[in-house]
């Protein structure tokens, strides 16, 4: 569980209902229908227009991670690479293939098969880095697909104050239907902008950080798996990979 994200959330909340309590307003005020569904329904409207289904899924499997991210698991995998050296070293590279048979990591698994295939120091390299490239770019596109929302909320917000007043204009002579379309006007920006720069930027940064986080681990695995795969022995790789802690 992120507590850091936790407490952005019910700060962001609070500091914005707080300050509307202290201005004298209240919480009803900013509740409105209309604007709420001009700015969440356009915002996600543009974003349906804009992203492939692909990656829209992806992009709500992961959001997951905006507050149960994956842990930070760089020094288990370094004891684990350091694990698959010393076996190697004792039992040879075929010592291995049990080991790659229950790795419940799929990229972590495919590097020892191709070590206990006895792949090439480079080939085992270019292998794991398309399959490394190729994950880290597919999510960054789903986490781009919140920034994008998040650029398009603000303007879609902009787009029902200008419909809430063309509803005040069009009622001048009706002075009682005035306070519904300043109303919207008003609440469609706040909803906008709100939404862009207190959850969406932040989701899509955050989810940014994961991935290049995620990638950062199968980086050193990678590093590990040539060092393996060229014979070094386990205390050379371990000073090696520690490069990658913080």
């Amino acid at each position: 569980m992120d507590i850091l994200s936790i407490i952005g959330v019910i700060l962001a909340f609070v500091a914005i209902l707080g300050g509307n309590y202290l201005e004298g307003g209240h919480a009803a005020a900013l509740v409105n229908g209309p604007a709420a569904l001009i700015v969440f329904g356009g915002t996600l409207g543009a974003a349906f227009i804009q992203t492939p289904l692909k990656v829209f899924k992806r992009a709500l499997v992961i959001s997951r991670w905006i507050f149960l991210p994956p842990g930070n698991r760089l020094q288990e995998g370094i004891n684990q690479v350091i694990g698959w050296s010393t076996i190697a070293r004792k039992e040879g590279l075929l010592g291995l293939e049990q080991i790659a048979e229950l790795e419940p990591d799929i990229f972590a698994r495919k590097g020892l098969q191709l070590l206990v295939d006895g792949s090439e120091p480079e080939a085992l390299r270019s292998i794991l880095e398309v399959d490394l490239l190729t994950r880290e770019g597919h999510d960054l596109m789903a986490a781009k697909v919140y920034e994008s929302m998040g650029g398009y909320s603000p303007t879609i917000g902009i787009i029902g104050a200008v419909m809430g007043l063309i509803h005040v204009m069009g009622n001048l002579a009706d002075p009682s239907m005035l306070g519904t379309g300043i109303a919207v006007a008003f609440v469609a920006t706040i909803y906008g902008v709100a939404l862009a720069n207190l959850f969406l930027l932040p989701v899509a940064n955050k989810l940014k950080s994961v991935v290049l986080q995620q990638s950062r681990y199968r980086e050193m695995l990678l590093e590990g798996l040539l060092s393996i795969a060229e014979g070094e022995n386990p205390r050379s790789i371990e000073m090696k990979l520690e490069g990658f802690l913080d």
